[in-house]
């Protein structure tokens, strides 16, 4: 190697899997990136999107200096005092004029890869004591969260799959090759599911979609979208009815188990087949087989908790794997021991319904409100209407259901500011944008991935380059605001807030958690401390899963909930649905929406690196050729898409990986509005559009408050 170029080593920050990379750069600019063969977790492996971090960082479009709309509704830049003393006094003269809850605020999916922002972000909430408060959370892993708290006592309990060890795998509504596993931190997913299948096992698929992890399967089956919740109702009426329970060690820490008795007296294989499409036949044999095996999982994703029962999915998932004895046991699922655990932090008492959203009544959830009710509490007038919004690494006029309400919607606000690295559909909105540095210019560490990572390990990743001088990073901007908000509110900001930096935060944290210098079970000399970490460069293997129950379980007495009334409540509907199902009254003439994802291109501000979306244009709508030849429509032509709350037009697809009746459109495209700095990079024809002009807000979860994306009724016709 040239004698110029150095190594440099961390973790991707784009995405959940947390893949090890080896930067070699000469102080200024990347030379090339490849994945670090020595991390402990992903040991070398990588995808597109994080060998191209680096066109992220070079961006021009990516901004680095504070902006202010004029007049005019051109931009100017504005130095950082100036830019952070005019949110702080338009908030505050908003808060003081219409009452606190007139500020909302929103993070995207960034923010969780942000560890600066994550310690800081609830400082700045508890100044702000809004109750509007949102998240992509409520269009994604909501479910999870919920499951998590009302079974395992912490919204961040989620046991995941010990991948590395089952022999007998069930996904539902998941495809781990195109999201490097999700909920589940698996770097080089491809490798693990394969060798499930080289030590003797097997995977079993259920999506209305063949997808990409749908090649390595041994089975894939096609069921109709949202009807997920039937089929685990009928594994639980099978496993009853055969009385296939082994409960093994967790026997004395579960309550609520007569609760159970008889909810899936009803559900039938055959009557279950009726609405799955799935046969008797096959499910009797799966489930028969899940519960024979010794170290098997059964393992729910996006599809499973974008749908209208989402959280009751999720729920039985973790029943059924509990009832199986494939619960904190090797091969099954398990909980991951993070090295710092910011569960302890908390103690969760009451997380649920503690207040409603104003026009709709939609309870909050670990003090947040499903994103689906967003624009209305901004267009709605009355006490409590959100007059000013801040933002933080998010696109919601993309995202969330019914999208272009949203862009309505944001122009009525007195004020906006976002905290975004470009100017795109939902910044353009802003009256200042705060711009932090960009993926090479920050430290990293995984405080949520750690979490649910398929074994445990630890890594930190100090800065690459420095960003541009003057420029403040997230938790910073959080800090300078947090002190401008604090002037009008009645708490002040904490002492660890006030004093210490994310990185001494974080120190603290390892040296007090599980594997510290300063925990019961570690040595001085032996245990982690931030230093330790950092001088380890490729990161520090802590070992597989273990079993962790009770030691992890943080209900009120100290056992897992398995039955919670706000589930077996939510079970009334699917029951009585069970007869005479929504499904039954569709025409020839309406077809099941889903979604999908692509593995270059998961987050909307990827669509600026040229080679992550060179090729064949990937915003289309895929269709089954049945469907395609009996509406008389062929390929790549262009069809309208009509639902109750618009239509869209977008080229067709024609493909047999599509259930007949069901349609999919992927996420994230739609880069056509006025007013952004973002491209296609040298392809705009491929900009797409945004499948969330046609989703309805209005379908979300009853039980949990997530968008119920999947399933929404669409029409289809020719383009004229």
């Amino acid at each position: 190697m040239d004698t110029k170029f150095q190594k440099h080593y961390r973790v991707c920050n784009l995405c959940e899997a947390m893949c090890g990379l080896e930067i070699t750069h000469d102080g200024t600019a990347v030379k090339n990136i490849r994945g670090d063969k020595k991390d402990p977790l992903s040991k070398g492996s990588i995808c597109p999107k994080g060998a191209l971090i680096d066109k992220i960082h070079t961006d021009p479009d990516r901004l680095k200096t504070p902006l202010r709309k004029k007049a005019n509704g051109e931009w100017e830049s504005i130095d950082w005092k100036t830019a952070l003393d005019s949110v702080g006094e338009k908030i505050n003269e908003i808060r003081l004029k219409y009452g606190d809850d007139a500020v909302g605020i929103y993070l995207g999916n960034p923010t969780v890869h942000n560890f600066g922002i994550m310690l800081m972000i609830g400082e700045l909430k508890r100044m702000l004591r809004t109750k509007n408060s949102f998240s992509a959370s409520s269009m994604d892993q909501l479910p999870h969260h919920f499951m998590g708290y009302y079974m395992y006592g912490h919204p961040l309990n989620i046991p995941i799959p010990d991948i590395d060890h089952t022999n007998y795998m069930i996904i539902f509504g998941a495809n781990p090759i195109a999201s490097n596993g999700s909920l589940m931190s698996a770097p080089g997913i491809h490798k693990r599911l394969t060798a499930i299948q080289k030590r003797g096992g097997k995977i079993i698929q259920f999506d209305p979609r063949k997808n990409e992890t749908s090649k390595l399967v041994d089975e894939h089956y096609f069921i109709k979208p949202n009807t997920d919740i039937y089929f685990l109702l009928g594994m639980l009426h099978l496993i009853q009815k055969n009385n296939w329970i082994k409960l093994h060690h967790v026997d004395n820490h579960i309550t609520g188990l007569e609760k159970l008795n008889g909810i899936a007296t009803s559900f039938t294989p055959e009557k279950v087949a009726k609405i799955t499409g799935v046969s008797a036949k096959d499910s009797m044999r799966i489930t028969k087989e899940y519960v024979a095996q010794d170290k098997a999982v059964l393992y729910g994703r996006m599809g499973m908790s974008t749908q209208e029962h989402g959280g009751l999915c999720h729920w039985l998932s973790g029943v059924i794997n509990i009832l199986t004895g494939h619960f904190d046991r090797k091969g099954g699922v398990m909980f991951t021991k993070p090295a710092f655990d910011i569960k302890r932090a908390k103690t969760f008492k009451k997380a649920h319904g503690r207040w409603h959203s104003r026009v709709r009544g939609v309870p909050e959830f670990e003090g947040e409100l499903p994103v689906s009710v967003m624009a209305e509490e901004i267009e709605t007038p009355g006490k409590g209407q959100i007059k000013a919004l801040i933002t933080h690494a998010g696109n919601p006029v993309l995202s969330t259901p019914n999208a272009k309400r949203l862009d309505q919607a944001l122009p009525k606000l007195d004020f906006m500011v976002s905290i975004d690295i470009f100017l795109n559909e939902t910044t353009k909105h802003a009256d200042i944008i705060l711009p932090p540095p960009s993926h090479l210019e920050v430290d990293h560490y995984d405080l949520i991935f750690n979490l649910i990572s398929v074994s445990n390990n630890v890594k930190f990743s100090k800065a690459l380059f420095k960003p541009k001088k003057g420029q403040l990073y997230d938790w910073q901007i959080a800090k300078e605001l947090t002190k401008r908000f604090a002037k009008v509110s009645t708490k002040k900001p904490s002492r660890l807030f006030q004093w210490l930096t994310p990185r001494q935060l974080l120190n603290l944290g390892l040296l007090t958690g599980p594997y510290g210098k300063l925990s019961s079970s570690s040595k001085w000399f032996s245990g982690l401390s931030l230093k330790k970490v950092i001088n380890s460069k490729h990161g520090i293997a802590l070992g597989a899963l273990q079993p962790r129950i009770p030691e992890v379980l943080l209900t009120t007495d100290g056992k897992i909930n398995i039955a919670d009334e706000v589930f077996l409540k939510g079970l009334e509907k699917v029951t009585a649905e069970l007869e005479g199902h929504p499904y039954a009254k569709l025409s020839k003439s309406d077809f099941l929406l889903v979604g999908r994802r692509n593995l270059r291109t998961n987050n909307s501000w990827m669509h600026n690196v040229e080679n992550l979306v060179k090729g064949k244009n990937k915003c289309t709508i895929m269709m089954h050729p049945a469907d395609a030849e009996s509406h008389q429509l062929n390929e790549g032509q262009k069809v309208i898409v009509t639902s109750k709350t618009g239509k869209i037009s977008i080229p067709l697809e024609i493909t047999p990986n599509l259930m007949p009746g069901v349609v999919s459109i992927p996420h994230g495209f739609g880069h056509t509005k006025k007013g952004t700095q973002l491209t296609i990079a040298s392809k705009p024809e491929n900009a797409g559009v945004s499948v969330n002009d046609i989703t309805d807000h209005n379908r979300i979860d009853p039980v949990t408050g997530n968008a119920a994306f999947s399933g929404q009724v669409v029409q289809i016709a020719a383009a004229i």
